[in-house]
C-alpha cells in the first residue's frame, strides 16, 4: 500500500532523529542523519510521483492503533495529498542534501539534528492524516519541532524572541483549527474525514474564517505574518528554506483540504474575503522585503508575497465554483497549486544561496557583502537563476504560475457578483505591481550582494561552498529551468487534483504542439517556454560570436565614470537603503513608518554622507504591540496576588466560592 510506504518512510525520518541524539557528539553525525533525511525523503517522493501519475488514488485509507481510544489513526494518500507529498519531500530532499555539506559548520548541531528529522516526519503526517485528531497532533508536531530548530541558537536574544513570538503565534493557530473541526465535527463526533464528508458542516462560514486564521497564521498571511521575518532569518539556512519553502505550502495544504474538501460547496462571499486579504498580502510583503538589508529576513516576507499570490488563485478557485464555473475555477486552482510547487524550488534555492554566503563570510547583512560573483561564481550564478524566477521572468517557472493567475483574473468579468467584478480586478492591479515590486527587490539583492566591490574584509576574502551544498543549488535551479520550459508536464500532473477538488481539470497540455501551454483558447493567449528558452539562448550565442568576430582584441583601458567621486573607497558605491529609498519615500506613510537621518560633513571635508534607516512595521504596532503591552499590564498587576497574605487568600476564597453558588443557581 502507498499509504504503508508513505508511513514507513516517516518511521526512518524519526528513527533518524533518535539517532542524531544518540550520535550527536561523534565526528560525523551530521552527515549520516542529513543522508538518512535525504533517502528517506526520496523514497517517499518517488511513492506519491508514482501513484499521481498512475491514476490510482486514492488509495485505501490505513488505521494505526494509535490516538484516540476506540478511534484510532486514520492515514490516507488521494491526489491532494499526493502532490503535497512531492512538495514536502523534494523541499526535504533538497534541504537535506544541502545541510550534508553546510550541517559541518553548524555551531550547534546536537540542537538540530534531533529535531530536523522530526519536522520532516511531522509534515508528512500532516499530510497523510484522515481525520481531526491525527491531523492536530501531526500539526503541532510540526509547529514544535520547527520552534525547537527556530530556537537552535537560544543564546541570541533576538533568536529567544524570534522562537516566543513563533510558539505564540503557532499556538493561536493550532486553537482556532482545534475550534474549526470542533464545528465540522458536529454534535455527532465524526472526526474521520469520511464522516465529516458525509455531514453538512454547522456555520460553515464562521469554519471558513476559523481555518484561515489557523492555516494563515502558518502560511503568514498578512496580518498573521510577523513570526516569519523573525524565525526565518534565526534557524540555520536549510532550515529556513524548509519552513519558507514547505512548511508554509503544509499551511495551505491544510486550507485546501477544509475549504475545498470537508466543507462542502462554496458561498461567493468566502471568494471576497480571501481574495482581498491575498491581494493586501501581496503588497505589503514586497514593500517590507524591499526596505530590508538582512538577506534572509528579506527572503522571508518574499515568502508573505507569494503565499499571497497562492491565496488568490484559491481565492479564484472558490469564486469560481460558487457561481458553478468549473473550467475557470480548474485554472485558478492548477495556478494556485502550481505556484505552491514552484515556490518551494525557487525559494529552498535562493536560502540555499543565502546560507552559502552566510557560511562563507558569517555576514546576512547586504550591506557588508559586495563582490562576492568573483570568489563564489558557482553560488552567484545559482542565485541569480533563482531571482530570476522569483521575478516571474520567463523562462523560469515563476512566471508559468503567475501567467496563468492573471490568466484567471482575465476570466472574472463572467462572474455575476458585482462584489467579485470589482475587487478581482484591484486584485489583479496588485499583483501587477508586487511582480514589478519582486523584480526590483532582487535587482537589489543579487547587485549589493555579489556584484560590485567588497564593501568588508570578509566579503574580500569569500570561498566558495562546500561540493553537497554546490549540487543542491544546481539541482534546484535545473528544476526551475525544466518547470517553466516544460510546464504542460505540471499541469497536467494536476489534473487529478483538480479534477476531485471542483470537478474539472484544464485541457491536457502535453498533447499541444511545440510544448505550448494554452489555459482557455489559443485564439486568446498561449505560452511556449521552449521557444523563449531557445530564443534567449540563441541570441545570447549570436551576440557572443558578433562580438567575438567583429569587435577589436586590442585591449583598451580607461578611468570608470565615477559620479564626480574619485574616491575608490567601496563607500561610494549603491547600498541597499540608498536603492530602496525612492520606494520609501512613496510608500513609507502608508504602509510603514520609515524615519531617515543624513549625517552630512562639514563642507571640504571628502566623506561621504552616511543615511541611517529605522523602518517600523505598521502591522505589529497596530495590531501586536498593544496586546503586549495589555498582557504585561496585566500579569504585573496579578503578579501581586503571590504576595497577599493568609487572611487575603481566604477571603479571595471565599468569594470565589460565593461568585460560583451565584452562578449556578441563577443559570439553574
Amino acid at each position: 500500500m502507498p499509504v504503508a510506504m508513505a508511513l514507513t518512510g516517516v518511521a526512518v525520518l524519526l528513527g533518524a532523529g533518535l539517532l542524531g541524539i544518540a550520535l550527536q557528539r561523534l565526528p560525523g553525525a551530521s552527515r549520516l542523519v542529513y543522508l538518512i533525511c535525504f533517502v528517506a525523503c526520496l523514497a517517499i517522493l518517488g511513492v506519491a510521483c508514482a501513484e499521481l501519475l498512475a491514476g490510482t488514488l486514492p488509495a485505501p485509507a490505513m488505521r494505526l492503533p494509535v490516538g484516540l481510544p476506540w478511534i484510532g489513526a486514520h492515514y490516507r494518500m488521494d491526489a491532494l495529498s499526493a502532490f503535497f507529498l512531492v512538495v514536502v519531500n523534494l523541499g526535504g530532499a533538497g534541504a537535506s542534501l544541502f545541510a550534508i555539506g553546510y550541517g559541518q559548520h553548524e555551531k550547534a548541531p546536537g540542537r538540530v539534528l534531533p529535531f530536523y528529522p522530526a519536522f520532516l516526519g511531522g509534515m508528512n503526517l500532516v499530510v497523510l492524516a484522515d481525520d481531526a485528531f491525527a491531523f492536530l497532533v501531526a500539526w503541532e508536531f510540526m509547529s514544535l519541532s520547527s520552534w525547537a530548530l527556530v530556537m537552535a541558537h537560544h543564546t541570541d536574544p533576538e533568536n529567544r524572541r524570534a522562537g516566543y513570538i513563533y510558539i505564540v503565534m503557532a499556538s493561536f493557530g493550532t486553537l482556532t483549527l482545534l475550534l474549526a473541526f470542533g464545528l465540522l465535527a458536529g454534535s455527532g463526533g465524526g472526526y474521520a474525514f469520511s464522516e465529516i464528508r458525509s455531514a453538512p458542516a454547522a456555520l460553515p462560514g464562521v469554519v471558513l474564517i476559523l481555518v484561515l486564521i489557523g492555516t494563515g497564521s502558518k502560511a503568514g498571511l498578512v496580518p498573521l505574518h510577523v513570526w516569519l521575518p523573525l524565525a526565518h532569518p534565526a534557524a540555520p539556512s536549510h532550515v529556513s528554506a524548509l519552513m519558507s519553502g514547505v512548511m508554509t505550502k503544509v499551511a495551505v495544504y491544510g486550507f485546501v483540504r477544509v475549504v475545498f474538501d470537508l466543507l462542502g460547496p462554496a458561498t461567493w462571499w468566502w471568494s471576497i474575503l480571501v481574495i482581498g486579504l491575498a491581494g493586501i498580502t501581496c503588497v505589503l510583503g514586497v514593500l517590507s522585503a524591499l526596505m530590508q538589508h538582512d538577506l534572509k529576513r528579506l527572503l522571508a516576507y518574499h515568502t508573505v508575497e507569494n503565499i499571497g499570490i497562492i491565496f488568490i488563485g484559491l481565492g479564484l478557485a472558490l469564486a469560481f465554483s460558487a457561481h458553478g464555473m468549473q473550467a475557470p475555477a480548474a485554472l485558478a486552482l492548477t495556478a494556485a497549486l502550481l505556484h505552491v510547487f514552484n515556490h518551494c524550488l525557487f525559494k529552498s534555492l535562493l536560502f540555499f544561496g543565502a546560507g552559502a554566503v552566510l557560511n562563507a563570510t558569517g555576514e546576512r547583512d547586504m550591506e557588508h557583502l559586495g563582490g562576492l560573483i568573483h570568489n563564489m561564481p558557482l553560488t552567484a550564478f545559482a542565485f541569480l537563476t533563482g531571482c530570476t524566477a522569483i521575478s516571474a521572468l520567463p523562462p523560469l517557472n515563476g512566471f508559468v504560475s503567475e501567467w496563468l493567475t492573471f490568466q484567471a483574473i482575465l476570466l472574472s468579468p463572467a462572474l455575476p457578483s458585482w462584489g467579485l467584478k470589482i475587487i478581482v480586478p484591484a486584485v489583479g492591479a496588485m499583483l501587477a505591481l508586487s511582480a514589478a515590486l519582486a523584480a526590483a527587490c532582487f535587482v537589489k539583492a543579487f547587485g549589493v550582494t555579489f556584484l560590485g566591490r567588497p564593501r568588508t574584509p570578509v566579503a574580500a576574502d569569500a570561498h566558495e561552498t562546500d561540493r553537497a551544498s554546490i549540487a543542491a543549488m544546481f539541482a534546484f535551479a535545473l528544476l526551475c529551468l525544466l518547470a517553466g520550459i516544460l510546464p504542460g508536464l505540471f499541469i497536467d500532473g494536476l489534473a487529478p487534483v483538480t479534477q476531485a477538488l471542483v470537478g474539472a481539470r484544464m485541457p491536457a497540455q502535453t498533447a499541444l504542439p511545440w510544448l505550448s501551454i494554452v489555459p482557455i483558447a489559443e485564439s486568446r493567449s498561449s505560452y511556449n517556454g521552449l521557444l523563449v528558452f531557445a530564443f534567449i539562448a540563441f541570441s545570447t550565442l549570436l551576440t557572443v560570436e558578433i562580438i567575438h568576430r567583429f569587435a577589436s582584441r586590442a585591449v583598451r583601458r580607461g578611468p570608470a565614470w565615477d559620479c564626480g567621486f574619485p574616491d575608490p573607497s567601496p563607500a561610494t558605491q549603491y547600498t541597499a537603503d540608498s536603492f530602496a529609498q525612492p520606494i520609501r519615500r512613496v510608500f513609507g506613510a502608508v504602509v510603514f513608518r520609515a524615519s531617515e537621518r543624513v549625517d552630512m560633513p562639514p563642507p571640504g571635508d571628502a566623506r561621504p554622507a552616511h543615511l541611517s534607516v529605522i523602518v517600523r512595521d505598521l502591522v505589529w504596532e497596530a495590531f501586536y504591540a498593544p496586546i503586549a503591552s495589555l498582557v504585561a499590564g496585566s500579569a504585573e498587576r496579578l503578579n501581586r496576588l503571590q504576595f497577599l497574605t493568609i487572611r487575603q487568600y481566604l477571603s479571595l476564597v471565599f468569594v470565589a466560592l460565593v461568585s460560583l453558588l451565584l452562578v449556578v443557581s441563577i443559570w439553574s
